[in-house]
């Protein structure tokens, strides 16, 4: 701990971005008071990556940015404290880490609840005074304030937009707000006919009204839902949806055209005395199979040795291009993060204070920053809710 700066420093929220900075704030010496309306802090951390904790994505910063809705406002937060920084604050808080696919990092039990008592330990050990209270009004008359309340997204965990209306009462603008990654809803019926479908190893674009690419992710994993599709291509797709788009899945993007037409041709030589509907088991999964043939116009009961190459082809487009309609995306019930927030033209990017008033700093979901999936926006927190905590101590 540095020389105590005869601070007081209130942090609202004890989410990701609040207990960074609350202990930050402690560590640079200020008194720090850590204010949540919940029984505990950390509820939402609690459950973030299905209760594994996705708490950062081990990549270089320019990479990062390259993931993240601004490129130039969180550079600076980054260069402070980066996703190998984290790696490492939580490593000597006694959290061992692993890196799986993608780069995302985990803690190695596979459990977000020890990243949540890691950091409540911490606040504690370095005096952090914890109360249960709901905020309605801001007063910077007795030290910094940092507004870290998160935003819209899982209302239950306490994000209710308290911290929005915090803000526009101290004359921030606050962007419109919509759900972001999100599952997408479809029209169509076989998603339900699909639901609990885990596809792996796909990878997902995103066509508008003209047919044009706008979003391209993968190989990675999705899921078919009741009401249409999700899981990790799928939420980061949600970004980037728009009124008109339909999404497109390549379900064996590791094979060529011409490699899967080969593919093709030899299960079906393999299997000429089956019918159709029988000869695909060694390509695609069984629930696919009758999807995939109705799609292509396929009869399932046609014998294999009978199909034409036309038909072959027209199987082939299906599994490289099989499309899904959308017709809108979840709700913040189902959100993993919001996009919009206090606009990051009234924020100083290297400190987190309101530009508007001095002594007011914002961290974490409650900006108008968000990413796609893979750690990046818990990555947002850590960052941000550093560079506020340091900044409101001095």
């Amino acid at each position: 701990m540095s020389v105590p700066s005869n601070r007081t420093v209130t942090v609202i929220g004890a989410g990701a971005a609040g207990l960074m900075a609350a202990i930050r704030a402690a560590q640079c010496g200020a008194k720090v008071f850590l204010i949540e309306r919940n029984e505990r802090p950390g509820v939402k951390l609690s459950i973030t990556g299905k209760g594994r904790c996705n708490l950062t994505n081990d990549c270089d910063i320019s990479e990062f940015l390259d993931h993240c809705s601004d490129k130039t406002f969180l550079r600076s937060a980054l260069s402070r404290f980066s996703p190998q920084d984290t790696m490492a604050f939580f490593e000597q808080l006694g959290v061992p880490l692993v890196t799986e696919r993608g780069r995302r990092v985990f803690p190695q039990s596979e459990q977000s609840s020890d990243i949540v008592n890691a950091l409540v330990r911490e606040t504690e050990r370095l005096g952090v005074e914890r109360r249960k209270q709901r905020v309605t009004k801001l007063d910077c008359s007795n030290g910094s304030v940092v507004v870290a309340t998160g935003g819209l997204s899982y209302p239950k965990t306490g994000s209710t937009g308290d911290g929005y209306e915090l803000a526009k009462k101290a004359g921030h603008t606050v962007t419109p707000l919509s759900p972001a990654l999100v599952p997408l809803l479809s029209p169509d019926t076989f998603c339900g006919e699909l639901q609990g479908l885990s596809l792996r190893n796909v990878t997902l674009k995103l066509r508008d009204k003209a047919g044009k690419v706008i979003f391209r992710e993968g190989p990675g994993e999705m899921l078919f839902t009741h009401f249409g599709i999700s899981g990790p291509l799928v939420l980061s797709a949600s970004s980037h949806w728009q009124d008109g788009v339909s999404v497109v899945i390549d379900l064996k993007p590791g094979l060529t055209e011409q490699q899967l037409d080969a593919r093709i041709l030899r299960d079906f030589q393999t299997y000429a005395a089956r019918e159709l509907g029988n000869a695909l088991n060694d390509l695609l999964h069984k629930r696919m199979i009758p999807i995939v043939l109705s799609l292509a116009r396929l009869d399932a009961r046609r014998k294999t040795a009978e199909v034409t190459r036309a038909e072959r082809l027209s199987l082939l487009a299906v599994i490289k291009g099989f499309s899904v309609a959308v017709s809108g995306t979840g709700s913040f019930d189902e959100a993993v993060v919001t996009r919009g927030g206090i606009h990051l033209k009234e924020v100083d990017p290297k400190t987190m204070q309101s530009k508007l008033c001095k002594g007011l700093y914002f961290a974490g979901e409650i900006l108008d920053l968000d990413g796609f999936t893979g750690g990046y926006n818990l990555q947002i927190a850590w960052s941000t809710g550093w560079a506020a905590g340091e900044a409101a101590s001095g």
